[in-house]
């Protein structure tokens, strides 16, 4: 059963920086897409960024591009997100999810995690 568990967010002042992280569990990752995405109160869930478990591959949404790096060790089945320079509209649950085909879709990724609530501070 794939597991994907997100931890590390928390509030943050703006301008701040923190690293979430998924520790995805279950299957065999390594022709697999991990994504991020994000879902503020009233909002649609939105792609954040993706990378492919050979870290060849990585996508961004234009409005974290320069501020957000996502990486994955996969000796430990893990992908991060490295959030930098965070502003008043990131706020926002952030989700990991599973995708054989990545990309922005959400409809392309099949399992996700149970979110981290990223706050920030003005």
């Amino acid at each position: 059963q794939v597991q994907l568990v997100e931890s590390g967010g928390g509030l943050v002042q703006a301008g701040g920086s923190l690293r979430l992280s998924c520790a995805a569990s279950g299957r065999t990752f390594s022709n697999y897409f991990m994504g991020w995405f994000r879902q503020a109160p009233g909002e649609e869930r939105e792609f954040v960024a993706c990378i492919h478990w050979n870290g060849a591959l990585r996508s961004y949404a234009d409005s974290v591009k320069g501020r957000f790096t996502i990486s994955r060790d996969n000796a430990k089945n893990t992908v991060y997100l490295q959030m930098n320079t965070l502003k008043p509209e990131d706020p926002a649950v952030y989700y990991c999810a599973t995708s054989r085909s990545g990309a922005s879709m959400i409809s392309k990724y099949d399992y996700w995690g149970q979110g981290t609530q990223v706050t920030v501070s003005s």
